[in-house]
């Protein structure tokens, strides 16, 4: 593909500014209250304390409506619109590190962390380790998936693990190793619109399960190397995978890959975020891409690279988007909203969208 270069013709700062003067009235309004009973440990002497939390590696809305950031330091945080809630130590949570979040069909939550498994009946908290079967406790990012049959699958960086409600019940060890996957680092779990289950890892690429037989996409499929950080689908049915350099598109037949020559921003590329509207956000080390591939390339107005040098961080670790449509960031810097064509940061205090 012909190569180009992005211009960014406008200040993220100045939009910042612009947005917080907007919401301004909403942030007053609607400040929710503060719910924590622990303070967070390992504060660098500049921690902005107004922040939701400083790191927020993961983002969730559960069938309620309310809104789950999986954080460093913070434990777990729920958003319910009135109050920002946040769970550790005294509710049961131990593990302050949250790399995945999902919620089962019974409505029960499901937060992956780096102690195992933690599940949450809206009332109590419950431990997930070795004795249960999850050998392995160090939860990957994006890598608890609740599939369309209630199955809950759980990646780790030495495997993929199936939890078994029926064996927890009689007592017994409730997860077990996924045999038909060899021990990946997972770095991505994700159901498409046909039930095929994918499997991004670090190291032996994609695996794709039909609910039968396991097909492995590498390198010597095209895929451009062996590391795949993230998995989309686009509302044509394409699948879309992160891979070191960029990312790639796969019709079921071919791939297709965008690079920095084409247009995408920074190197070490991390996720991958596809909105309802067909837009695809790809994070990398040093900057945000907003790509829209709806335009024939080649053509600069595709890609608008956002990077430090315009205001927003370049640390981003979690991308959602809500019910509403709305995105969300989260970053080393706290949390970001995107509306149409700015982001601002969300503190504690907002602005919220309620």
């Amino acid at each position: 593909m012909t190569s180009f270069k992005t211009t960014i013709t406008f200040s993220l700062f100045t939009l910042l500014s612009s947005c917080f003067g907007q919401w301004k009235t909403q942030e007053n309004n609607s400040a929710p209250i503060i719910v924590k009973s622990f303070k967070t440990t390992g504060l660098a002497p500049d921690f902005d304390t107004t922040l939701v939390s400083q790191y927020i590696r993961s983002i969730f809305q559960d069938s309620k409506g309310n809104l789950w950031f999986g954080t460093i330091g913070d434990g777990v945080v729920r958003y319910d619109k009135k109050n920002l809630q946040y769970f550790s130590n005294t509710e049961g949570f131990i593990s302050k590190s949250i790399f995945a979040i999902n919620e089962d069909h019974q409505g029960n939550m499901w937060f992956g962390t780096d102690q195992g498994v933690y599940r949450y009946d809206g009332k109590t908290f419950r431990n997930f380790n070795q004795k249960d079967g999850l050998e392995h406790l160090d939860i990957s990012r994006r890598s608890i998936l609740v599939d369309k049959s209630g199955k809950i699958w759980v990646g780790t960086h030495r495997g993929v693990y199936q939890y078994n409600a029926e064996a927890d019940q009689q007592g017994k060890p409730s997860f077990s190793q996924f045999s038909l996957l060899p021990e990946i680092n997972t770095a991505d779990i994700f159901e498409d619109k046909t039930g095929n289950i994918w499997f991004a890892s670090s190291n032996q690429g994609v695996f794709k399960y039909d609910g039968k037989t396991i097909t492995n996409f590498n390198e010597k499929a095209q895929l451009g190397e062996n590391y795949a950080g993230g998995i989309a689908q686009d509302p044509a049915g394409n699948m879309w995978f992160v891979f070191k350099n960029g990312i790639c598109k796969y019709d079921g037949k071919t791939f297709t890959e965008y690079t920095a020559k084409d247009g995408l921003g920074g190197t070490e590329f991390w996720g991958i975020l596809i909105e309802k509207s067909g837009i695809i956000w790809i994070t990398a080390r040093g900057s945000t891409t907003r790509f829209n591939p709806s335009i024939p390339l080649p053509n600069p107005k595709a890609f608008s690279v956002f990077t430090s040098a315009d205001g927003f961080t370049c640390c981003v670790q979690s991308m959602f988007q809500d019910q509403s449509g709305h995105v969300w960031w989260g970053t080393g810097q706290g949390l970001y909203n995107f509306d149409k064509t700015r982001f601002y940061q969300v503190k504690r205090n907002g602005p919220w969208h309620n």
